[in-house]
């Protein structure tokens, strides 16, 4: 047995790195001759590693120069989700006040949404929500928001590799059902559970964009009882009205409250 394999998978990894860490770091774009020059990589090999790159969105092409790519902003998720979560808290808890349920701010975690801001209404009847719970994503109504917003091959990875458990008889398991539920959310703009899984309660959500991925989503957890058209229209639009204030707290600070 050699180690050949091990050393060349690294020495790709290494070149890789480098070739992004140079893109950054210059103030210009750069011909392919000058990044293989200051990282002393192989012409054929380097045309490879940057066709890799420009492909998945880390490396642009830029005529005949390369510079870093938008693809980049995806290896710092959590950045954005820091700074909406910063923010969340004052904006959850006034759309508490005006629906009185529950709501909550989740963030993807994995294949799952974890809960980073909760806020549960007074009444009688309600849905129960700690933070730092976790849910899968097929389940619930803000992990639908996001998985809305996945491109095709993260969301057939997905698809590919969950474990998607059926809470009750109503969650939705299957590839098909869940994509066609997922284009009718791209469509309508948001997100519903209902009896999937928790009984007796419907998920609504939508999700909140930072830095060109999903941040996270805003979702509201119902009693049944309460659900009806018009606290579902009231609902959404409450939501749409949260989701402004997070996606753009500069605007929002400019109009009337809804």
């Amino acid at each position: 047995m050699t180690d050949a394999a091990p050393t060349s998978t690294v020495k790709s990894a290494m070149r890789t790195l480098d070739i992004l860490e140079l893109l950054v770091a210059q103030a210009r774009p750069l011909a392919a001759h000058e990044i293989a020059t200051a990282l002393a990589i192989p012409v054929s090999s380097l045309s490879y590693l940057l066709t890799t790159l420009a492909e998945r969105g880390y490396v642009e092409k830029l005529g005949r120069r390369y510079g870093p790519g938008p693809g980049l902003s995806r290896l710092q998720p959590e950045r954005a989700s820091d700074d909406v979560i910063a923010r969340a808290g004052p904006i959850i808890r006034s759309l508490r006040l005006r629906l009185n349920e529950t709501v909550g701010f989740f963030v993807p975690k994995g294949h799952e949404v974890e809960a980073a801001v909760s806020e549960i209404g007074t009444q009688a009847l309600r849905y129960s929500l700690e933070v730092g719970r976790r849910a899968p994503m097929h389940a619930f109504a803000a992990g639908k928001a996001i998985l809305a917003t996945w491109s095709e091959d993260e969301l057939a990875e997905y698809l590919a590799t969950s474990e998607r458990e059926a809470f009750t008889r109503h969650t939705l398991t299957a590839e098909a059902e869940l994509r066609q539920e997922i284009e009718t959310i791209r469509r309508n703009g948001w997100a519903r559970t209902r009896d999937e899984h928790t009984p007796g309660i419907q998920g609504m959500a939508r999700v909140v964009m930072a830095g060109g991925r999903a941040a996270g989503a805003i979702s509201l957890a119902i009693p049944l009882p309460r659900v009806t058209p018009a606290f579902e229209a009231q609902a959404i639009e409450a939501l749409k009205h949260a989701v402004d204030l997070l996606e753009h707290p500069d605007e929002a600070e400019r109009k009337p409250a809804a």
